[in-house]
């Protein structure tokens, strides 16, 4: 997991988070999860990722300054792809509330310009299960 503060640039008028806010933190997440798990950030070689598809489910409200955990986990693996599943808490004193969970599917494609979709290498793939098992 990792944990970060809401930043004021991600609230609305009213002071609570903006929905389109909620893609950045999920990518925070990702990125955490990668670095921990000793995967490339951005991929590698011909198999750089890039997300197919995202979908959010909210809970409760986020406001600027408050603690947030992320929980990741990969749930499945692809042949091109994997798929992410984010579960968000905010931090309170007497505990924890669940306020959002996510799902994104990632794609590994052969360049940023396009190329289509490329198989996940070997290599990945079982960084990725050896993290799994070791973390969840």
């Amino acid at each position: 997991s990792t944990r970060f503060r809401v930043d004021f640039a991600d609230t609305d008028a009213g002071g609570v988070v903006y929905f389109g806010s909620y893609g950045r933190f999920l990518e925070r997440a990702a990125i955490e999860y990668r670095r921990a798990a000793g995967l490339p950030l951005l991929g590698a070689g011909e198999h750089h990722f890039m997300i197919r598809s995202i979908g959010i489910e909210y809970h409760a409200p986020l406001r600027f300054d408050d603690e947030v955990e992320a929980f990741v986990r990969v749930s499945s693996i692809g042949t091109t792809s994997h798929t992410m599943e984010v579960r968000l808490e905010r931090i309170d004193p007497n505990g924890a509330t669940h306020v959002a969970d996510a799902r994104a599917v990632v794609v590994g494609v052969r360049s940023w310009d396009g190329g289509g979709a490329t198989p996940m290498p070997q290599q990945l793939r079982e960084a990725i299960e050896s993290f799994e098992a070791r973390t969840h």
